[in-house]
């Protein structure tokens, strides 16, 4: 029925969050106010862990985060600098079955400032990602999925974007687009996505390639 209708579907989010967006949002929470520091950790954890949906990061919890190895920064030389790593654990998720559990890595930069906020937040058990008042106190209830947007949707607007153009989900659909553009496989980059659909993500990926083939550049 949606397939048949004359009515064009509307993107959940109608740009996407590739990288030079993040960093912009990234500047927005520079600050060192707990507020800073989690929406920080929230924004790079989401992004770096394959784009995930904003329940899946209001679901998150202290007890699927798994210290793991330190990697090297570039794996194929053994000299070059070793990064923190951990791997979250996201149990049951849109496209998985009742008994997969489903896990993503984490390497790098996100690590480091997921630990910093859960270190000055004083957080050690329950959901990672938690509301504060304007008092600057911690809840020890979780951000919902609509809070999870509305602070996606705030750092826009305090970065200088306009926050209709985003919500939550583009941070998923930027993820497989700045993948597409770094050059990442498709199928690596699925492996932290987790999308099952080849076709979904690829069509994020044959957007990219139409914008820097040459196909498109016949008359310019």
């Amino acid at each position: 029925a949606v397939r048949a209708t004359p009515r064009q579907r509307r993107r959940k989010s109608r740009r996407a969050v590739t990288g030079d967006v993040l960093a912009k949002l990234l500047a927005a929470c520079a600050g060192d106010r707990l507020v800073d520091l989690r929406d920080r950790a929230l924004l790079l954890t989401a992004f770096a862990s394959g784009g995930r949906r904003r329940s899946e990061v209001a679901d998150l919890r202290v007890e699927d985060l798994v210290d793991e190895e330190p990697v090297h920064a570039d794996p194929r030389n053994p000299a070059s600098p070793l990064l923190p790593c951990l791997t979250i654990t996201l149990g049951r998720t849109k496209t998985t079955a009742a008994d997969d559990r489903a896990h993503v890595v984490l390497i790098g930069r996100p690590v480091e400032a997921l630990k910093q906020w859960l270190m000055e937040a004083k957080v050690d058990a329950g959901p990672v990602f938690r509301r504060i008042d304007q008092w600057g106190n911690i809840d020890r209830r979780a951000l919902t999925p609509q809070s999870v947007n509305l602070i996606l949707k705030t750092r826009c607007s305090q970065a200088g974007l306009d926050p209709e153009l985003f919500s939550a989900h583009g941070l998923r659909s930027g993820y497989l687009t700045e993948a597409a553009n770094r050059g990442v496989p498709l199928q690596e980059a699925m492996q932290q996505s987790l999308h099952k659909s080849v076709a979904q993500a690829a069509s994020y990926y044959n957007n990219a390639e139409r914008k820097n083939g040459r196909a498109a550049r016949l008359v310019i």
